[in-house]
């Protein structure tokens, strides 16, 4: 693990961002919004408390995505490059950090996947992760399985 404070950002660097403490987990989603705006098989996410997020600098922009739960995401981009950066989900107190945006993503290993059900054919997943068909209702099994990675050695 790396010591925080650890920070990341956007492409051009407009937009910063710090990160505190260690996120509650890492871990991949496949569902196809994921897909369609990360333009890859899935993202990756780092759920981290509000209290742990602290925008440096930048402008944002914001897309509220209505689930097929009926319930709101907002979306935060770069207003000037659009990099897609972190979700604020309608479980209040958390943001959903896209991981590959920190500056340094070697220690953010993730512990598991959510809806495993959308993953694209050719995608593998570990049977040993933390895995869900579909949304993880209750992340305490992914935030479990972060503290025993990130605790392994202690």
């Amino acid at each position: 693990m790396p010591d925080f404070p650890v920070e990341g950002g956007c492409q051009c660097g407009a937009v910063r961002y710090r990160l505190k403490a260690s996120p509650l987990s890492v871990y991949n989603c496949h569902c196809k919004d994921c897909q369609r705006f990360s333009g890859a098989g899935w993202s990756m996410s780092a759920i981290v408390r509000d209290g742990d997020f602290e925008l440096l600098s930048g402008k944002v922009d914001q897309y509220r995505r209505t689930a097929d739960s009926g319930n709101v995401i907002v979306m935060n981009f770069c207003a000037n490059c659009h990099g897609w950066l972190w979700n604020d989900p309608p479980a209040a107190g958390f943001k959903v950090v896209r991981a590959g945006t920190l500056d340094d993503i070697d220690w953010a290993e993730p512990v598991g996947n959510i809806w495993t059900d959308s993953k694209a054919a050719w995608a593998k997943i570990d049977p040993a992760l933390v895995n869900f068909p579909g949304q993880a209702v209750d992340r305490q099994p992914l935030f479990d399985a972060w503290t025993a990675l990130t605790h392994k050695d202690t």
